[in-house]
């Protein structure tokens, strides 16, 4: 194979079969080649081991699909050949190459030591790999927790300036009662308690839009808006946006005492 200008007919030769009968040159053979391109594009496989010596050392040692994993994924070629060093340097053999890479990655983000072979080392790795993507996501639960918390604490000012008047407002009819959200964190327990989007679509910042909670013995069952415009419930949603079988009894019990909203409404008008 000769290297020419760059051109559509070369783009399409170059990933070819190539033909059984060739000749290379000898700094290929020292570097590892043994006629066997492994399924690798020869366009990539050979600048790789003419001038990486991460390739040369992992065709040398036999270790083709890894080469090939690595040489297809550049970005974790770099980030996780240290720690490949340190698992070859102790023996141990990396059965999948994009678990362990993977699972390599996740160690990095929770923060740890990649260079002990205590981690990149597992015995049963994808056993590990489970355990470390399970850690990851409750990270990640926890970090969105906490940038609700921040954006909560940001609104909070705004959102007393709206709804305030409707503080302390609470009914009930002996079973159900219904009581208002009364702060930004509120919006984000019910939103969390309930699945549903009532914190992060910022329910509690709309103008015309108040947000209730009814309950049963202190059981949160489904969270209610109220149109300020209508004071017309348009929505009241249980666990997962699910109506409970005490939908209509809030939606009625709320309708019924749409004077007591009223009378906040023109209290500070």
């Amino acid at each position: 194979m000769a290297v020419r200008n760059d051109n559509e007919a070369y783009r399409h030769i170059s990933y070819s079969p190539i033909y059984p009968k060739f000749k290379v040159m000898d700094t290929l053979r020292r570097n590892g080649f043994e006629d066997d391109f492994h399924g690798i594009a020869p366009t990539i496989l050979i600048p790789a081991i003419l001038s990486d010596s991460r390739a040369e050392t992992l065709l040398k040692a036999g270790r083709a699909e890894h080469l090939k994993y690595f040489l297809y994924n550049s970005r974790t070629f770099d980030t996780c050949w240290q720690s490949y060093k340190v698992a070859t340097r102790n023996g141990y053999d990396i059965e999948d190459i994009s678990i362990w890479c993977d699972y390599v990655d996740m160690l990095r983000r929770l923060g740890k030591d990649t260079h002990s072979p205590k981690y990149v080392c597992p015995t049963d790795l994808y056993r590990e790999h489970d355990r470390r993507q399970n850690e990851l996501r409750k990270q990640r639960e926890k970090e969105e927790i906490e940038r609700k918390r921040r954006k909560a604490m940001e609104d909070e000012e705004r959102f007393q300036e709206l709804k305030s008047k409707f503080f302390g407002l609470c009914f009930t009819n002996g079973t159900i009662q219904v009581h208002v959200l009364e702060s930004v964190q509120e919006h984000l327990e019910e939103g969390v308690a309930m699945h549903h989007c009532v914190f992060d679509s910022a329910y509690y910042l709309k103008e015309n839009s108040l947000i209730l909670s009814a309950t049963i013995e202190g059981k949160r069952i489904e969270t209610i808006e109220v149109n300020l415009d209508t004071l017309k419930v348009v929505q009241s949603r249980g666990v997962c946006n699910q109506n409970t079988e005490y939908h209509d009894q809030i939606v009625s019990l709320v309708n019924a005492n749409r004077k007591l909203i009223r009378q906040r409404m023109r209290a500070t008008a």
